[in-house]
């Protein structure tokens, strides 16, 4: 096998590579010596079949196996060789002359191929002690746990039927029916609907004009829907509701104690206190690792400028700015009304990819020099969570789609290792703990930048759900006709 290098530029490079005819002949005579005594051919006995009679058959298939396995094999070995690891599947081209490649099966003519690939650049792994991040803590008081039980205990307090007029804190039960510019709209439309009036359950406005109300009432309501609602068909417009008041009831007596602890089946309510801290705070440690996250890759944005391999750029742009499209159509809106151009956006997201593809080399190399290990167990917890998302009659099919597609499996385990390695990192910085409050941890880092730095910013809300240099912070989607609960309610 001749292996000549035809182009080495930059990360790029080309290797021509030649199997002369005789080296293919013998590789095709292997496989016939190896199939004579295991073919059964009419007319001759078990392993007499002639060696020439065996090419006539099967010489062609058997010299496209030999060809298959030279690509498969030979690829990875020459890669290796050459003390070089290819960023992604290198492309490999051939002759597409019918008649050259005839001549190659029928062991006429030497096999000849071009390998074209971009190599992972050489990472210089540097001091770790010179980072230093800040870790916002928010010390979670009592009183956000009482609010948090008491809201616990509201959805589950008793209303008795009243006479008379609907005051706030009263539950009406109503049908309605919504319309805009007189046509009933879809998901506006509903029966024997419950409604703490002052819950803001429901959009602005709608609650307010209830109060006063009383059984038997049917009223029209005219409410306008906010501008970043989450049905773009909807969001900024003004509809009327048509509304029957069915029942009026007063809210009986609230009462936080081991009783509604052990009917929502806990042993108590110090019990119901522990968990619901539990997932204050867990909800707030995520908002916290979230920004030192993003301090760290920030800082290692800033240590490692390098070429990145533009295959990789260029898949990993691809994928963000599918989304952003996917985004935008979801919510009915164009570029000009984030505020920006296509090709501005472009230029954004191109720069997004390139930061994520740098960050990604540099992390896999710490971690492959610091030996982070995905367990088996690790594994299969995260494949298990991402198949019990999809409905219980596919999860079967998804679980073997992801066991036997190793590209997929490499999706789910990369945000393991990740998150693997910003553990391993944040035991080598410098890690100084500030005492902040919710507010303060809560402030968009996008936010904050451009009140330190005053320019002209785009909404990217999709740009951050794609950016790996934070966890997507959770945030409020509005439901249909309802608002999302308030940060840190119980699940």
């Amino acid at each position: 096998m001749q292996v000549t290098e035809t182009l080495n530029s930059g990360l790029k490079r080309e290797i021509k590579v030649v199997v002369p005819a005789g080296d293919m002949e013998a590789k095709l005579v292997e496989r016939l010596n190896d199939a004579k005594d295991k073919v059964r051919l009419n007319g001759f006995r078990p392993g007499k079949v002639p060696l020439q009679h065996l090419r006539k058959v099967y010489g062609k298939s058997f010299m496209a196996e030999v060809v298959n396995e030279i690509l498969s094999n030979s690829t990875r070995t020459i890669i290796a060789e050459r003390g070089e690891k290819a960023a992604m599947q290198p492309e490999v081209s051939m002759t597409e002359d019918e008649k050259e490649a005839e001549k190659i099966l029928a062991g006429g003519a030497d096999f000849e191929f071009q390998l074209a690939y971009e190599i992972v650049p050489t990472i210089e792994i540097q001091d770790f002690s010179k980072i230093a991040v800040t870790r916002p803590v928010y010390d979670v008081p009592e009183t956000e746990v009482d609010d948090q039980v008491k809201r616990i205990g509201e959805s589950s307090r008793s209303y008795e039927p009243k006479e008379g007029k609907a005051a706030e804190g009263d539950r009406v039960t109503i049908d309605y029916i919504g319309k805009i510019d007189g046509t009933p709209f879809n998901g506006g439309t509903g029966s024997d609907q419950p409604l703490v009036l002052g819950s803001k359950e429901f959009i602005p406005g709608f609650e307010d004009q209830l109060v006063g109300t009383k059984a038997g009432d049917e009223k029209v309501i005219t409410v306008t829907f906010p501008e970043e609602y989450g049905a773009a068909e909807l969001a900024g417009k003004e509809a009327t509701f048509d509304i029957t008041v069915k029942e009026v009831a007063k809210p009986g007596e609230l009462e936080i104690n081991d009783e509604m602890a052990k009917n929502l089946g806990l042993e108590s309510l110090e019990r119901l206190r522990e968990i619901v801290r539990g997932q204050i705070e867990s909800q707030f440690g995520s908002m916290t690792r979230q920004k030192v996250k993003r301090q760290l890759l920030d800082q290692l944005d800033e240590s490692y400028k390098f070429e990145a391999p533009s295959k990789l750029i260029e898949a990993e742009f691809n994928n963000i700015w599918e989304q952003v499209n996917r985004d935008l159509t979801a919510a009915g809106r164009t570029f000009a009304d984030e505020d920006t151009t296509e090709e501005e956006a472009r230029a954004e997201y191109q720069r997004l990819a390139e930061r994520r593809v740098r960050l990604g080399l540099v992390l896999a190399e710490i971690g492959e020099k610091a030996g982070v290990q995905v367990s088996d167990e690790e594994m299969q917890r995260a494949l298990f969570d991402v198949v019990r998302r999809y409905p219980a009659n596919q999860q079967q099919e998804i679980f073997e789609f992801y066991r036997g597609n190793p590209n997929a499996l490499a999706t789910v385990r990369a945000p393991l290792f990740e998150e693997k390695v910003i553990d391993h990192l944040l035991t080598q910085i410098s890690v100084t703990d500030q005492k902040v409050s919710k507010e303060e941890l809560m402030a968009d880092d996008e936010d904050e930048a451009a009140e330190a730095k005053p320019e002209k910013k785009t909404k990217k809300a999709a740009a951050k759900k794609a950016e790996d240099a934070a966890a997507e912070e959770p945030k409020k989607k509005a439901a249909p006709k309802k608002k999302a609960a308030k940060e840190g309610d119980a699940e």
